[in-house]
């Protein structure tokens, strides 16, 4: 049951996004703005989709490169679907509390106002932390050498997103972004 909930968390996180997307796409607002700063972004996605498919194969008895687990624990299982929920309540907390101004990659032809209440008063990149939470879960639930590489390629990735935004924010708002980062952390 753990594997056929984890695999379900991919699809119910992709939803999430591309809904909100779609919402916005009708208000007249382009969400989408993954690779349009960095070309190298679009690396990003077929890495993505094999972990995708590393997940869907796992949970559905698919050939996959991952045979071996590096433990097997029914409570690291389930722990690790308590872990996929809190990402992705984490995940939709985010996406209401960005409102009209959540976008995919940097907009820097139509930003919108600095977010700060919400779950941004707990977190500066409370989206990052909520995939970080739900990789963290798939990994228990499927303890794989692939997974874990993931996790640890997945947390150099989002750091990496991460720097890239402050540093357009923090001339884009000013003071008003320098003092909440003095008052909230970047991640939790």
């Amino acid at each position: 049951m753990p594997a056929f909930l984890a695999a379900l968390t991919i699809f119910l996180m992709l939803a999430m996004v591309l809904v909100r997307v779609a919402i916005l796409r009708r208000q007249g607002v382009r969400a989408m703005n993954f690779g349009k700063q960095d070309k190298t972004d679009l690396l990003i996605p077929p890495v993505a989709f094999f972990y995708f498919y590393l997940v869907f194969a796992h949970a559905f008895g698919w050939p996959t490169v991952a045979h071996r687990q590096l433990f097997v624990s029914d409570v690291a299982a389930w722990l690790g679907i308590v872990f996929c929920l809190a990402g992705l309540l984490f995940l939709a907390w985010s996406i209401v509390s960005f409102g009209a101004s959540f976008r995919v990659g940097i907009d820097d032809e139509r930003p919108d106002k600095l977010i700060t209440t919400g779950v941004f008063a707990w977190s500066r990149n409370p989206i990052y932390v909520a995939f970080w939470i739900i990789l963290l879960g798939q990994f228990l639930v499927f303890p794989n050498l692939a997974l874990l590489l993931y996790l640890a390629g997945a947390t150099a990735l989002f750091h990496r997103q991460v720097l890239r935004e402050e540093a357009y924010l923090a001339p884009h708002y000013g003071a008003e972004y320098a003092a909440y980062c003095r008052r909230v952390r970047r991640y939790l």
